[in-house]
């Protein structure tokens, strides 16, 4: 275990990448707990205000991203101050990315429907991370040979073709298969070759005069998104904490 970890964390200076990772991850879940106790009115936490102006966390979050980042860039990647400043980058992320949906509607929709894309990303985010944590480098260059590392016209051409990839996946309406294809090529690949999302650029300019392309599409996406809805919002709310009941919903249930 002891050699594992010199040769695949400490060497290749992956140390700061993890200890940000495992206090996003951990910040992100604390925070997640203490605001279900709030809303649930237990416990000693209460929402934090200045007057009338309720202070949402996304406020301390950026301050430490922000002192975190100068923090790593003037440290570098080894020591103890690298450590100590992935921690703080890794604390404020987690509090920043709880939040992404606030600063995407810019309003306060943490608890609605909307709020789920914070979740959302905050998985998508831990995952990425973790690849790169594995060895895997972006736009599949941690696939080229020392040779081939050492053609430049190899590189950026690997590196060309497989953005290519991800922006026609991207643009085919899978954001999520276009952005593990930017670490994971091989991903992208698969979701450029398939039909795209009804909803896609993609389809809506090259589908218009396909009527059995954009059918079949649609009839796909279909299944696909009542196969996999349920189950992700399932997850969504045991990880993140079920939004709140909008009026309608609640007078359809009834």
């Amino acid at each position: 275990m002891g050699d594992w970890w010199q040769t695949n964390i400490v060497e290749p200076g992956k140390l700061p990448l993890l200890l940000a990772l495992t206090a996003f991850v951990v910040t992100f879940l604390v925070t997640r707990v203490i605001t279900r106790l709030i809303r649930a009115g237990k416990g000693p936490f209460r929402n934090i205000s200045t007057g009338s102006v309720h202070i949402h966390h996304v406020v301390p979050g950026i301050i430490l991203t922000v002192i975190g980042g100068f923090c790593a860039v003037a440290g570098g990647q080894r020591g103890f101050g690298s450590a100590l400043a992935a921690v703080i980058f890794g604390m404020g992320a987690g509090l920043v990315m709880d939040e992404f949906a606030l600063i995407l509607h810019l309003d306060d929709v943490y608890w609605s429907e909307e709020g789920r894309k914070s979740v959302e990303v905050v998985v998508l985010t831990v995952a990425l991370v973790g690849l790169l944590l594995l060895g895997f480098a972006p736009f599949g260059v941690d696939g080229l040979d020392d040779e081939e590392l050492q053609n430049r016209g190899t590189v950026l051409g690997t590196i060309g073709g497989n953005f290519l990839i991800a922006l026609l996946a991207l643009f085919k309406g899978k954001a999520k298969m276009a952005l593990f294809g930017v670490v994971i090529p091989f991903v992208a690949l698969f979701g450029a070759i398939r039909l795209a999302r009804p909803t896609s650029p993609w389809a809506k300019r090259f589908y218009r005069r396909r009527p059995r392309a954009r059918a079949k599409s649609l009839l796909r996406y279909y299944h696909h998104d009542r196969r996999w809805l349920v189950p992700s919002r399932k997850f969504q709310d045991w990880l993140g904490g079920a939004p709140d009941i909008e009026p309608a919903r609640a007078l359809e249930r009834r």
